[in-house]
């Protein structure tokens, strides 16, 4: 079963690894929290380094990091707030062919060239790797949350440092005549800083210090600022907050007095002024009950845990929305005109269908693009175009009906899933279905693959607004489709139906028409959309780095292994293994760990794997049996013990047989002669191999090792076990039988009665009567 993983806000949170996530690096514990920290790719000459590694290399080696590429998803390299961004990021932006945002690294020593959607793929990848480590299961699915209803994608807490950052440039070219701009890398300390400063005053209101030493030409800088003054230099981004505000009201169609309880969420909901002005709109206290870096990732785990099959949570419904809305734009058929057609409005629930109906007589384009452009924070505003092909008109030369689904899926993506084209043919004789009936049927929504159940019925045709019904529950009590005759539509009455004219003749009977729907294709061309040619390049591509990455990790690990392997024995060889290796062995030992040691930082930095390996085994070489020495002889004296104390249970087992002890009398005397002889010729044994070892000195290879000591008791135990542990036989006693009007009588007991009374009279019968006897008794009869 494939567990679902979660990307919250944009973030990333996997179910059940929820609290596991807190083994890689620290801070809130979840993806969410982490996603900033992560979103971090590093570049070497071998191979990538992504997350918190990759952080920490964003200075060292800053022309080769990126970082901070989220918003440039959708976005022309010729944007201005790509143009505005580019002057403060330490790796090149260059124009792609399709003129896209590319990222320009240098890659196994070559100058390499991503797009965006490579750079994401590659940080999700690890993220995945990441929590099926955790796992130990695979991850196949997963839930992200995008930002959607109202929001600022400018208003972050990015924008706050950027603010700060600003602040400190001026002032250190003014104090230090220090340009912190012509250097990336003193521009990224300085961020670091400015970040920190600002969760600081977030719980601080008086002067707070920011020193940075070596920041330029071994400079050192320093500043200060309090909560009001960065306050007074935000003021700009402060006074933004409410736009949103009132924009989710409107939206909402609520007024500030039907909001019961406010909950805010987000790194940047810390700063108190924002508390402060989030409280003021909605004129009551704010909650923080939830963490604010973790509350999106809980809500898509707790959507997660929803789909998933594994979790079984409390029933519940979470309806997304669309977040702008979106129409449709077609050319009229044979006319210079254009139809539009709002499909979906702002907020419309999502996942959803609607069916259009067009009248053409060949093929047509349809091209959907967002109502709104002003509303949707990216300067594109279309979505794509969409043609639909094989359309031609009926046989009598009248346009087709032409029924095109459209839909807005669960991930929010809009598109047109299916086109069919209804399409009159000749009934045969044997089929009773009518034109009137089968349009009637064609009312229906088609079934949707995706088993959604909101579904609308719009008619559409060229130059009029389509009809748009409720939703799928309810075509079938929509009023009939107006293109049926109302002669059809009728319920006609039951006596008008019988009667006959007779003046007038027999109508001809009328030929029998049959409707179908014909699939049609769809070419879909979407905005920003890889083409499938450069989709699998970049599958390829990835699929190289990763081979390169795990090939460069082995590698690593074969390096990384030498050097500890180095450290560990030489502190070892001055402590617990100094007296298990001879003078002059252990000279010559920390003398070839030393020169390892040096390899390792100069001719070996950069060796293949099969040199660390090569290495490793010339240590172990030597290393082991020293290793081995040290732990012999703290087992050793153990396994020894352990037997001596079995063979001196054994050997009392037989004294008490020989005593002739009523608990072992049952045994066979040839039995308990086996024991006696396993527990002599074991403990000859244990004296031989005992007084042999102590005359070996601790730094030559043992005598005897722990495992032999250890199967001799095993064999101890087999050989004596079995007899030590007979169980006693079992005496039956006598038997007792119950007679049919007494106790039990003991059968001997019996018998002797039988003799002694051989000859005597028998017993009565019960119920005979003998008069004559003195005590019988006389019985009146009624």
């Amino acid at each position: 079963m494939a567990t679902a993983a979660v990307l919250g806000g944009p973030t990333a949170h996997w179910v059940e690894s929820f609290q596991k996530a807190r083994e890689e690096g620290s801070g809130s514990g979840t993806w969410r929290g982490r996603w900033r920290r992560r979103s971090v790719i590093s570049f070497g000459s071998k191979n990538r380094t992504i997350g918190v590694a990759a952080k920490n290399q964003q200075i060292t080696h800053a022309n080769n990091t990126v970082s901070n590429f989220k918003r440039f998803h959708g976005r022309a390299f010729n944007d201005p707030f790509i143009q505005k961004e580019k002057e403060n990021l330490s790796y090149d932006l260059v124009p792609l062919k399709n003129g896209g945002v590319g990222i320009k690294v240098m890659y196994m020593g070559e100058e390499h060239l991503f797009s965006v959607e490579q750079i994401t793929a590659m940080l999700l990848t690890k993220l995945k790797e990441t929590a099926e480590n955790s796992l130990k299961k695979p991850v196949t699915d997963c839930v992200i949350s995008v930002l959607g209803t109202a929001f600022d994608p400018f208003l972050g807490g990015k924008n706050f440092d950027e603010k700060l950052v600003e602040h400190f440039c001026a002032e250190f070219k003014t104090k230090y005549k220090l340009d912190a701009k012509s250097k990336i890398r003193a521009l990224l300390r300085l961020y670091q800083e400015c970040e920190k400063l600002k969760k600081l005053m977030s719980s601080n209101s008086t002067d707070l210090p920011l020193n940075i030493e070596c920041f330029m030409n071994d400079k050192d800088v320093s500043g200060k600022m309090n909560r009001s003054q960065f306050e007074e230099l935000c003021a700009e981004l402060l006074q933004k907050i409410e736009v949103p505000l009132y924009s989710l009201m409107e939206q909402t169609h609520l007024k500030v007095e039907d909001v019961s309880a406010v909950e805010i969420v987000g790194g940047a909901t810390r700063i108190p002024a924002v508390k402060e002005r989030i409280a003021k709109f909605f004129g009551k206290d704010i909650s923080t009950t939830l963490n604010a870096d973790e509350a999106v990732a809980r809500g898509c785990a707790l959507q997660c845990a929803i789909l998933s099959p594994a979790f079984k949570v409390r029933e519940f419904s979470v309806t997304d929305a669309v977040p702008f809305p979106i129409s449709l734009i077609w050319n009229h058929d044979s006319e210079d005109t254009e139809g539009v057609h709002e499909v979906f409005s702002r907020n419309h629930a999502a996942p959803f269908s609607k069916v259009l109906t067009f009248l053409r007589r060949g093929p047509f384009e349809l091209e959907a693009f967002y109502s709104d452009p002003q509303g949707v924070p990216y300067p594109e505003a279309k979505i794509g175009r969409f043609v639909v092909q094989n359309v031609s008109a009926q046989k009598d030369g009248e346009k087709s009906r032409v029924k095109v689904k459209v839909r807005v899926n669960t991930h929010g993506i809009f598109t047109i899933s299916t086109a069919s084209m209804v399409e009159k043919v000749p009934a045969e004789e044997n089929e009773m279905s009518s034109e009137a009936d089968m349009e009637c049927l064609n009312q229906r929504p088609p079934e949707n693959p995706d088993t959604d159940k909101n579904v609308q019925q719009d008619n559409s045709e060229a130059g009029t607004q389509p009809q748009v019904q409720t939703d799928a529950q309810q075509t079938s009590q929509s009023p009939p489709s107006p293109e049926l005759t109302s002669e059809e539509n009728k319920i006609p009455d039951a006596d008008k139906a019988n009667e006959k004219k007779v003046d007038q003749p027999p109508e001809a009977k009328k030929p029998k028409i049959k409707v179908v729907n014909v699939e049609l294709p769809i070419e879909a061309n979407l905005v920003w959309q890889l083409g499938k040619d450069l989709l699998n390049m970049y599958i390829e591509t990835e699929g190289k780095m990763i081979m390169q990455d795990k090939l460069e990790k082995e590698r690593n690990d074969a390096k990384n292994a030498v050097e500890e392997y180095v450290y560990e024995f030489r502190d070892k060889l001055c402590g617990p293994y100094e007296k298990f290796i001879c003078e002059q062995d252990h000279q010559n030992f920390l003398r070839l760990l030393t020169e390892t040691e040096d390899w390792l930082y100069e001719e070996g930095e950069d060796q293949a794997k099969q040199a660390y390996v090569d290495k490793l085994e010339e240590l172990m070489k030597i290393g082991t049996p020293v290793k081995v020495r040290f732990q012999e002889a703290e087992e050793r004296p153990k396994m020894f013990e352990e037997l001596g104390q079995r063979l001196q249970h054994y050997a009392k087992i037989a004294a008490d047989f020989r005593n002739k002890d009523e608990k072992y009398n049952h045994i066979d005397e040839s039995e308990m002669k086996k024991v006696e002889k396993s527990v002599n010729e074991v403990m000859e044994w244990m004296n031989n191999v005992m007084n042999a070892q102590a005359k070996k000195s601790l730094d030559q290879d043992p005598v005897v090792r722990a495992q032999e000591i250890k199967t001799k008791i095993k064999e101890l135990n087999n050989t004596c076990e079995p007899v030590v542990t007979q169980p006693k036989p079992k005496i039956e006693s006598p038997k007792l039988e119950r007679t049919p009007n007494g106790p039990n009588i003991d059968k001997k007991e019996e018998d002797l009665e039988d003799k002694n009374n051989f000859g005597a009279e028998p017993p009565h019968q019960n119920g005979e009567c003998y008069p004559n006897e003195k005590n019988s008794v006389n019985m009146d009869l009624d």
